[in-house]
Parts: structure tokens; C-alpha cells; sequence
């Protein structure tokens, strides 16, 4: 009988592990960031008939093997009769590879366990569950659709997921009165900024950046970056010349221009070095360009999220918009006391109307400080801790080396 008792407990309980495996294949699922777009980011652990976890994976690049896919080879003979735990629903349709719902029966998975449902192509836990396999949803939902959020806002809204990323001192300027700016925050943060830039599928700026600082916008120091989209607006198709440092070739470039902006005809000296788009003006008499129908293009040609690195007008752009989906701040320990605001005229004119925020998180970066906040109703306001961040750096800031950030 103490032989019995022994042998019961001798695994570990299924729910503890199985939390404990979603929270690793949430873990996992961020090192896809960057790289899978505009598919999703999806972290996969197999777990054996008795309960240990035997294969892990993620999905790691667009048009290769799913993370389910990663952790059935991984496990081998060992995942037969046992758990797959998977961030997102396992897909069931055939694209640039097989259905992971076929691949988790034909490996002999007797159960699954997810913890988001698939907007984009729902089916395949139905598909599971016909096959006989016991299927739980729902495990961990907040922090595996925080860690997606980027993916998940994109399919439900029809755009891109847009980050407002900004540098100011403590006082809230991001220059001073004689429009100097280099540099307010140190180079372990400039450098952090390369990472987010990795992360993401477009870096984006306004005419006013790209007239004062020339800036260069690609990634740099992050060894295998997928390099991002460059996007400038240049409503008046004036700031952007040939010889730009954005024009070069280390990243592809999209500069967006007003249909009937005064200057077309240089706008298409850029031609051959950068796409040149031509937008609707804002209406409401409000300047720039349409944002909406800058982000329905954007979406068009797969890209799924979006870093507003511009200045305070083209960030009040999107803030009156209801464009951006997450704030990161880089707040350094520097007071100027006048000088350009970090925020533009949003529209809005009351204590009433600000736009209040939750912060997710707060790390230090070298001797700055790095704060994420989201809109209380986004993806990541449900989740906590590192799940509610998975934008920002994974590695150690104080340890990276000084660049710059432009």
C-alpha cells in the first residue's frame, strides 16, 4: 500500500504542471517577436504521460515550422499519450506549412491544452476534439494574449498594433529651447531602442524628425534582426532629399506624401531608393496626412505593428486619433526646464478627456528609466508583470554598450 502511495505522487499533479508549462511556452513564444510577422508569435511545451515536460518550442520565423511542430520533434516517442501545452489555438488549415492539429494526432497527443482562441482561422481545436483528444482552453489567457498582443490587435482591428515610443528628461521635455536634443538619455537606452526596433515590423517618424536629426532608423547591434520598415511622413514631400541617411540600403524605406503635396516632383527623385506613397490629407483641417489610411496600407503589405518614433506633433497625431496601443517612455534623470513637450496637441482640453493609462511595467535602463503603459482596455492591461512588457528588451541593459538611437 506505501509502494502505491508513493508511485501516486510521484509525478507531478497535472494542473501545477501544466501551468507551469504555459508559462514557459509564454516564455518561449517571445523569442519569436520580430521575426514571425505577420504571423503570430506561438510557444509550444510537450509534456509526457506523467506529467514532465519532454520537448519545447517556438515558432521562430515566418513561413517555418510552427512551435508545435518544434516540440513533437523535440519530445519524439515521448509525446505519444501525452500533453501539448501551446499558447495560441493549434491552426488547422494548410499554408506555407502543414496543420499542427494533424501533427498533434499523428504524434499520438492525448490532450491539449491552449490558452488563446486562433481570430484569424478558428477550427482546429474542434479538429482535435473529433479526433478524440481531451482539449482545455483558456490556461493562462491574459498573459499568453499579452505576449501576442501586438498580433492579436492587428487581426481584431484591421491594422497595425502601434507603440508611441518616446525620450524625455524628468521633467517632460525632448529637447531644449534651442531644439538640441542629442543626447537626453544614455546610450544603454539608445541601445534598448534598437532592440524594440527589432521587434517590430515599421519605425516611424514625421517630416520635423527627419528634417532636424537626419535620423538613420534601421537596427543596429542586435545580431540577426529582421530590419523594419522605415516610414517617414513627409506631408509636403520637402523633407526627405536624396542623400538622407534613411534613403540608404540597410532597410527598406516608405515615405508617405499628401496626393497633392507642391512637392511631387522631388518626391519622385526618391523613386528607385525609397517607395513613395501618396495619402488623403488629415481632414478636419487638422495637418497631415490621413492616419487611418496610412495604417490600412500598412496592414496591406503585412505589417503588424508600427514604432511612432516621431515628435510631439506627429505623436499627437496618433493620440487624437485613437491610434496608439502602448506607451514606452524612456525618462532620464535630466531637468531642462523649457523646451518641446514629449506630447503634441491630442485634442484634448480637459482633465476630463485625458487619456489615463495603466503602466505594465518599469525597469531601469542604465541610469534612465524605461515605463510601459497601455489604455486600460488593451491585451496587456490584463496581464502583469514581465507577460505585460514582452515588447521591450529581454536582455540586460546595463550590460549593452552605448549606440546611438537614430
Amino acid at each position: 500500500m506505501a509502494t502505491d502511495a508513493a508511485a501516486a505522487v510521484s509525478g507531478p499533479s497535472a494542473e501545477p504542471a501544466e501551468r507551469a508549462a504555459m508559462r514557459r511556452a509564454v516564455e518561449l513564444a517571445s523569442r519569436g517577436l520580430g521575426s514571425t510577422s505577420p504571423n503570430p508569435v506561438v510557444g509550444c511545451v510537450v509534456l509526457n504521460s506523467e506529467g514532465y515536460p519532454v520537448g519545447e518550442g517556438w515558432h521562430q520565423r515566418a513561413g517555418g515550422p510552427h512551435a508545435e511542430i518544434h516540440a513533437l520533434a523535440e519530445a519524439g516517442d515521448d509525446a505519444r499519450g501525452g500533453t501539448a501545452v501551446v499558447t495560441l489555438e493549434p491552426c488547422d488549415r494548410t499554408g506555407r506549412t502543414g496543420p499542427c492539429s494533424l501533427a498533434l494526432i499523428e504524434a499520438g497527443i492525448a490532450r491539449v491544452v491552449y490558452a488563446v482562441a486562433d481570430p484569424s482561422a478558428p477550427g482546429g481545436a474542434g479538429t482535435l476534439a473529433r479526433a478524440g483528444i481531451d482539449v482545455v482552453h483558456g490556461l493562462l489567457a491574459d498573459e499568453a494574449a499579452a505576449g501576442n498582443a501586438a498580433w492579436l490587435t492587428s487581426v481584431r482591428e484591421q491594422r497595425p498594433y502601434v507603440v508611441w515610443k518616446y525620450a524625455a528628461t524628468l521633467d517632460g521635455r525632448v529637447a531644449a529651447a534651442d531644439g538640441s536634443s542629442r543626447w537626453i538619455t544614455s546610450g544603454e537606452a539608445r541601445a534598448d531602442v534598437h532592440r524594440l526596433r527589432a521587434r517590430t515590423d515599421a519605425v516611424l517618424v514625421g517630416s520635423g524628425t527627419a528634417r532636424t536629426d537626419d535620423p538613420h532608423l534601421a537596427v543596429r547591434g542586435v545580431p540577426g534582426a529582421v530590419q523594419p520598415l522605415r516610414v517617414v511622413l513627409d506631408t509636403e514631400a520637402s523633407a526627405v532629399r536624396p542623400g538622407a541617411r534613411v534613403l540608404d540600403d540597410a532597410a527598406p524605406t516608405l515615405v508617405a506624401v499628401a496626393e497633392d503635396a507642391a512637392g511631387l516632383e522631388g518626391a519622385v527623385e526618391l523613386e528607385g531608393t525609397a517607395e513613395v506613397l501618396r495619402l488623403p490629407r488629415a481632414g478636419g483641417g487638422r495637418p497631415g496626412l490621413d492616419l487611418a489610411a496610412l495604417l490600412e496600407h500598412l496592414y496591406a503589405r503585412e505589417v503588424r505593428s508600427v514604432l511612432v518614433e516621431g515628435g510631439p506633433a506627429l505623436a499627437g497625431a496618433f493620440v487624437g486619433a485613437g491610434a496608439v496601443d502602448e506607451v514606452i517612455g524612456y525618462v532620464a534623470p535630466v531637468l531642462l526646464g523649457a523646451g518641446p513637450a514629449a506630447l503634441g496637441d491630442a485634442g484634448i482640453a480637459t482633465i476630463a478627456q485625458a487619456l489615463r493609462l495603466k503602466v505594465t511595467e518599469t525597469v531601469r535602463v542604465g541610469p534612465d528609466l524605461r515605463i510601459t503603459a497601455v489604455p486600460p482596455t488593451a491585451l496587456r492591461a490584463r496581464a502583469s508583470g514581465a507577460s505585460a512588457a514582452v515588447t521591450a528588451s529581454t536582455a540586460s541593459p546595463a550590460s549593452t554598450a552605448s549606440t546611438e538611437e537614430s
